[in-house]
Order: structure tokens, then C-alpha cells, then sequence
């Protein structure tokens, strides 16, 4: 059957002109036609695939709720939080969408939205409104039922889905982007119409003022870096290994070692940055590391924009000497921690986000430290935390 493409475009132009706050994120969706999908789903990649025969027997007023309902996997983060579940939760991707869509179908029924029959609810379950989905979970039974919104949902790619070599895709970056200003959209139009379903109000405020205390946050990811870098062992003959007498003295054994790691700290001191706002980041890195026992020689600081100014070894903040205020980009930064005689296990980058990134991973912990509020996303596999001066 062939798609009625005017039709489905005509649903989200209803779902955009009712929920203005959801447009951007609404036309950031490229429409694929399949015949392996049920009704409609999404992938990471913002690519929304669309049953044809689905859309022949559907109302529009209802496909626009549903064009929301699929939106709002991407935009709460759906795939990323399934990816943290336990690895039993994961095997069982069925369960975990029917709980996603308890999630945002009792916020868009409550938005006197209209969704198709057949559709998940908490009541369903005996569950309360208003709960996330890992909440719902548990009491999920395990069921046969035919409901898959995608890899953009539950998270595991699906046989009628493109993949990483289809056209038209939203990157972590951008879907980073799409999601904030959507939240900005939701919270505007709060202030100058005053309704906003509670669902979407609340996902805005913990999205744009997070409950996890960034200090928390940012020692916690240092800490376990450390650990981690602590972890590598490695064999030394300095120190002979215990059992070499047993050998009669022909054979020398080496002992293992557990060496202390090294640390360097990228900090952004182009013209963006603010003094105050490097100096608190920056306190909190060294005195998790001096907590941890990692101080002295150990820890090396890099002034950074678009070339590296100073390098220095400290023990407390009011050491570092911060120069630049030029153009920004902590590639240099990173390459030239990594080309230090001392090379670093772990590398803390104090920014504001407005800097390229290495094209892939390096050899190394990374992790970004991102100060100001509107401060864009670096790639996924950059370890991240936002650092809310105001908090």
C-alpha cells in the first residue's frame, strides 16, 4: 500500500499547531515508509517509520497524539535510559516499551490528546499516573504483545530500521540540542499561556535545572576514573616477585605494581570563559583528587583556546595560571595532556562546550566538564557533567 504521505503530514501539522512547544522536535523527524512495522516507530536517529496500511485506518486527530507519543521517546531520552537498565531489562525490550508508553501515554491522555485502542496505560497495571518508566517496570509481566516503538524507545535495533548508514540522521549532539530547546519551549510557553501539561513541565524543569547536585556529580565521575586508572596493574623488577626464591634463585620474577594515576586538566580559557566559573570547576577536580591521594607532580593543569598556553603542576587552584582569550579548541589541549613525557590515564576538560572534539576516543578516561547552562553536548562517548554555578 502506498503511504498517504499528505494525510500523515496534515496529523503532525495538527500536533505541532496544538503543542507549539513540540514543533522543532516534531519537523526534526524524517518520515520513512515500511511495511515491516506494525504502526509507527522511531530509531536514535530521529527517523520515524510509518506503516502505510496504519496511516489508511487511522483518524488523523489520532495520528497527531501519536506523532507526540513517538516524539517522546526521543525527546525523554528513552534509548539512553533503557541502555542503563540491568541487562535482564534489556533482554526483554517488549516489557520496556509497554513501560515507556505507561510513561507518556497518561500524560498525553490528561492533555485530552487521542491515541488509538489497543493503547498502554498505567491503570492498566494497576499502576499510579505520573511515574518513569524504570519505576513501572517491575510490574510489567512478561507478554507476547506486539508493541515496538523502536531503538529510539526501548533501544534495540529492529530489522526494518536503517541503521547507522541511512539517510537524514540526528546525531547525540543535535538530539542533545533538539531536547534543550524543546524544554526551553515548554517553559516560555508556560510563562506567557500558563498551561502546560504537568508531564511535559516537569520533564522541562529536571532537564534544564537537574536535581543531582553537580558537585555530586563531577566527583563521582573523577573518582571512578581514578579508580579505573588505578586498576591497570603492571609488572616491575624493581621489586622481585615473592616466589622467586622458590626458583633457586636461576629465574627472577617481577611483581606486579599498581601505579597511581596521572591527571591532566584541560581548562578553557578563551574569552567565554569566566574566571570565577573556571576557578570553582577547577577546585572541586583538585580536591576530589587530593581526597583520593592523587596531588603533587601527579596532576598537571593546561591552559587552553586555540593553542596551549601554560602548563603547569599544582596542588591547589590558586596555582594555575590561566592565559589565552582567544578562539577555542581543547583538541589541543587533549593531544598535547596525551604527548606529555608523564602521559596521563585521565583527562578533565573545564569548558563551556563551544570547542570541536577529537574524532574518536583516546587512550585515555575523558571527561568534560561543562560550565553554563546552555553549554553544548560533546560526543556520546565523552564522559559528561554540567556544572551549574548557580546550584
Amino acid at each position: 500500500m502506498r503511504l498517504d504521505r499528505a494525510k500523515l503530514l496534515a496529523a503532525r501539522y495538527k500536533a505541532a499547531e496544538g503543542r507549539p512547544y513540540l514543533a522543532s522536535a516534531l519537523y526534526a523527524l524524517t518520515v520513512v515508509p515500511s511495511d515491516g512495522i506494525r504502526t509507527m516507530g522511531v530509531d536514535r536517529h530521529w527517523r520515524c517509520y510509518v506503516s502505510p496500511a496504519f496511516v489508511e485506518a487511522t483518524p488523523v486527530a489520532e495520528l497527531a497524539g501519536v506523532w507526540i507519543h513517538e516524539v517522546a521517546h526521543l525527546l525523554r531520552d528513552h534509548h539512553g535510559r533503557a541502555e542503563r537498565l540491568p541487562a535482564a531489562d534489556q533482554r526483554d525490550p517488549v516489557r520496556v516499551n509497554i513501560a515507556q508508553d505507561c510513561e507518556i501515554n497518561d500524560d498525553l491522555l490528561a492533555d485530552g490528546l487521542l491515541l488509538p485502542e489497543g493503547r498502554m496505560e498505567p491503570r492498566l497495571f494497576g499502576l499510579a499516573t505520573g511515574g518513569l518508566f524504570e519505576a513501572y517496570l517491575p510490574a510489567i509481566p512478561a507478554t507476547s504483545h506486539g508493541v515496538d516503538c523502536g531503538s529510539g524507545a526501548h533501544g534495540t535495533p529492529m530489522p526494518w530500521e536503517l541503521g547507522e548508514g541511512g539517510p537524514a540522521r540526528v546525531g547525540p549532539v543535535e538530539a542533545e540540542a533538539l531536547r534543550r530547546q524543546t524544554a526551553q519551549a515548554v517553559r516560555a510557553h508556560q510563562r506567557t499561556r500558563g498551561r502546560i501539561p504537568e508531564g511535559w513541565a516537569r520533564w522541562a524543569e529536571e532537564l534544564l535545572e537537574p536535581s543531582v547536585d553537580w558537585r555530586q556529580a563531577l566527583s563521582g565521575a573523577v573518582r571512578e576514573a581514578a579508580a579505573w586508572a588505578a586498576g591497570a596493574v603492571d609488572y616491575t623488577y624493581r621489586r622481585p616477585s615473592r616466589r622467586t626464591p622458590a626458583l633457586g634463585g636461576r629465574v627472577v620474577l617481577p611483581s606486579l605494581r599498581r601505579p597511581l594515576p596521572r591527571v591532566a586538566i584541560v581548562i578553557d580559557t578563551s574569552g567565554s570563559m569566566g574566571l570565577e566559573d573556571l576557578a570553582a570547576a577547577l577546585a572541586e577536580v583538585t580536591g576530589v583528587l587530593r581526597e583520593v591521594g592523587i596531588g603533587g607532580n601527579r596532576v598537571a593543569v593546561l591552559a587552553c583556546d586555540a593553542d596551549v598556553h601554560a602548563v603547569t603542576r599544582v596542588t591547589s587552584a590558586d596555582q594555575v595560571a590561566l592565559a589565552g582569550g582567544g578562539g577555542t579548541d581543547m583538541r589541543v589541549g587533549i593531544n598535547a595532556a596525551l604527548a606529555m613525557p608523564d602521559r596521563p590515564n585521565v583527562v578533565v576538560v573545564l569548558t563551556d562546550g563551544y570547542t570541536p572534539w577529537p574524532d574518536e576516543t583516546p587512550s585515555c578516561r575523558l571527561i568534560a566538564a561543562l560550565v553554563g547552562e546552555n553549554a553544548p553536548a560533546p560526543p556520546g562517548w565523552v564522559e559528561t557533567v554540567r556544572v551549574d554555578l548557580g546550584a
